[in-house]
């Protein structure tokens, strides 16, 4: 059964503040191979006229990703997620995620398109501080496959 377009323009409530870590930017950092030492090292950072150590920019997926699950398991969408692939991301950063950031989520419905038996649902996430401050606007593009897919 298609995805219903009326979904297009819902927001969800704000998620839980994620609080970003040294460790768990070094973590991501290794687990990516990116070795530049304003990921590890605090003075490096500031060299380069940050606060702390910064995250490498794809540390913006494992912020949003609880709040995408949302939209995905949200009930009255109905989305089959064992049927979802994962079509194409983006992120357009504000600003570095920096270690010390506390960041909320907030995921929006922006498209909801059918090609070829496909759903294809567009979900904007705003990270920002808890504050308030714009951090990263993450899109990603999930694809339902259809029943024949």
């Amino acid at each position: 059964m298609p995805l219903d377009p009326a979904f297009i323009g819902r927001s969800y409530p704000p998620s839980q503040p994620y609080d970003v870590s040294r460790e768990k930017i070094r973590e991501f950092a290794d687990a990516i191979g990116a070795d530049s030492p304003a990921y590890r090292d605090t003075e490096a950072a500031k060299a380069l006229g940050h606060r702390d150590v910064i995250a490498p920019p794809t540390f913006a997926i494992v912020v949003s990703m609880k709040t995408n699950e949302t939209v995905m398991f949200d009930p009255e969408l109905e989305l089959d997620y064992g049927r979802v692939v994962h079509g194409d991301q983006n992120f357009t950063h504000h600003r570095p995620i920096t270690a010390g950031d506390q960041l909320v989520c907030v995921a929006h419905i922006d498209g909801i398109v059918a090609r070829m038996g496909n759903d294809m649902v567009t979900v904007r996430t705003e990270i920002s501080t808890v504050e308030g401050e714009p951090v990263t606007t993450a899109k990603s593009m999930l694809v339902v496959r259809g029943e024949d897919a």
